[in-house]
């Protein structure tokens, strides 16, 4: 491991305070006054539709709504562009509200890097990390590239082209490391969405192209695409024998949050709101099906220290990116 591969997972684990033994701490008794259940919950997506901060966040609003956890209406909107800039900005605008809301994901924590951007992670009020996920390295099913040896080896000889979602984040980290170790060179194309980047790998505009599994396992498994190389620390079972990227050689130790937020300064008790809220999600078993169906590790902070998390990862990142060239 390279000594920016040792830093950065120092940082990861300073963040996470001890992530896979964290417990919830106590939520003090709400007011009575929130959650109104004659307000709307203006819930925004920062990404396009089909993508894993999509189904996050689709899969919570529909757990609150089986369990009638949230009292009132729940409005869910695509606000994508800019690398989550747009949809977050937007929740940023709502600030002292309780009832703007949304999820995060590695964007989060990377587009403030390297785009003027008036927020920071920690500017919001923090609800909860809930789970953390790796990435797949996919070649186009009818590729002539069989493996991650036979990819590499071509690499090495043949710039690629490699897409993902967003610009500078998790999904730029991810292969410039692994480019790095390996010694191949490769141009980032960058997509607003899951299902665009797809269509460019399926149309042959890309090489390759890195997602979340969950959010291709369908197209693994229908042979259109060809899984490589997974990021993680262990291969899911979905995956079957792809092999890691430590277990070739190169081990990079970035994973991608995702949690939950609220708008700067939002009332005391619908943060602790929420907190309780999400308690009870993560203890369904609807959650674990989706946490198992989208290859993700449980991974559980509260608020404060969620904010703390959000602080020590994006710093470990900005080494990284910076490392790199790609911010100043």
């Amino acid at each position: 491991m390279t000594q920016l591969q040792d830093s950065l997972t120092g940082w990861i684990k300073a963040g996470a305070l001890g992530l896979a033994v964290a417990a919830p701490f106590a939520v003090a008794a709400q007011a009575q006054t929130y959650p109104d259940p004659g307000e709307t919950l203006d819930w925004t997506i920062a990404f396009g539709p089909g993508g894993g901060n999509d189904i996050m966040a689709r899969t919570i609003v529909e757990i609150l709504n089986t369990y009638d956890l949230y009292p009132g209406d729940i409005t869910v909107e695509n606000r994508a562009g800019g690398s989550g800039a747009v949809g977050w900005g937007y929740l940023f605008g709502q600030a002292g509200s309780g009832y703007g809301i949304s999820t995060t994901s590695g964007s989060f924590v990377t587009t403030p890097l390297q785009a003027d951007t008036p927020w920071e992670p920690a500017d919001f009020t923090p609800v909860a990390l809930l789970a953390t996920d790796d990435l797949v390295l996919v070649v186009n099913g009818s590729s002539d590239i069989q493996d991650i040896g036979q990819f590499i080896e071509y690499a090495q000889s043949n710039p690629v082209t490699i897409a993902g979602t967003g610009t500078v984040n998790v999904d730029f980290i991810v292969p410039t490391l692994f480019a790095q170790a390996a010694g191949f060179e490769f141009e980032y194309v960058s997509f607003n969405s899951m299902a665009d980047q797809t269509t460019a790998l399926l149309s042959q505009s890309v090489d390759a192209m890195v997602g979340n599994p969950g959010e291709i396992l369908g197209l693994i498994d229908s042979g259109d695409l060809r899984a490589l190389v997974y990021s993680g620390a262990s291969t899911p079972e979905a995956l079957g024998d792809v092999p890691t990227m430590g277990e070739v050689g190169y081990e990079i130790g970035v994973s991608m949050p995702r949690g939950l937020i609220l708008p700067p300064d939002a009332p005391a008790e619908a943060q602790a709101f929420w907190i309780e809220t999400m308690q009870q999600v993560v203890e369904t078993p609807e959650w674990a099906e989706y946490i198992r169906s989208n290859t993700l590790t449980p991974t559980v902070l509260y608020g404060e220290e969620f904010r703390t998390f959000l602080t020590n990862t994006q710093n470990g990142f900005a080494e990284v990116l910076r490392s790199v060239g790609a911010i100043q």
